[in-house]
């Protein structure tokens, strides 16, 4: 996995761009992945686990009604989670994960129900939602590999659109 965040980071290198990371089921491991690729800290700037749900509101601004309302696992919150960070952290790169890993459902979400979010500069907004298989440790180390698979995803197509503006669309 250690690939799909050295090419995260090379991205963000290239682009002089940085990530702030929001993660409530990882427990911390998209932070670890990141911070084990030597030379992080020219693109890394930090993260929040936010495990408890009214962190989610207290420390990264998600709306409370909406977590009344839906609870921590659901896309609109792991988007605001992603934009949360990013505006916390001062970042031009947010990204979260929330979901259940394990071993009971919860919020009426059954184990395996993730979400994954990318917040980047111009609006950039994706949410992934994920049906996971197997145990607590194989849940959450997917959602670390989905949400950097997406956000390497999103930082190659800006890439490819800032190359197509530059060359004149050609």
């Amino acid at each position: 996995m250690t690939s799909e965040a050295a090419l995260v980071l090379r991205l963000l290198q290239e682009r002089g761009e940085t990530l702030a990371v929001a993660e409530s089921l990882t427990g911390g491991l998209v932070a670890a992945e990141l911070t084990s690729v030597p030379g992080a800290s020219q693109s890394f700037r930090g993260s929040v686990t936010a495990y408890a749900t009214p962190l989610k509101q207290q420390v990264l601004g998600v709306d409370g009604a909406l977590l009344a309302e839906r609870g921590a696992v659901d896309p609109d919150v792991a988007g605001a989670m992603a934009a949360g960070v990013r505006e916390v952290l001062g970042a031009d790169w947010g990204v979260s994960t929330t979901g259940v890993a394990g071993p009971e459902p919860q919020d009426g979400q059954p184990v395996g129900t993730v979400y994954v979010a990318v917040s980047g500069p111009g609006g950039i907004q994706k949410v992934a939602g994920l049906r996971l298989n197997g145990g607590r440790a194989d849940i959450r180390r997917e959602s670390v590999r989905s949400v950097l698979e997406l956000l390497s995803g999103e930082l190659g197509e800006n890439a490819r659109a800032q190359d197509t503006e530059q060359n004149g669309g050609n």
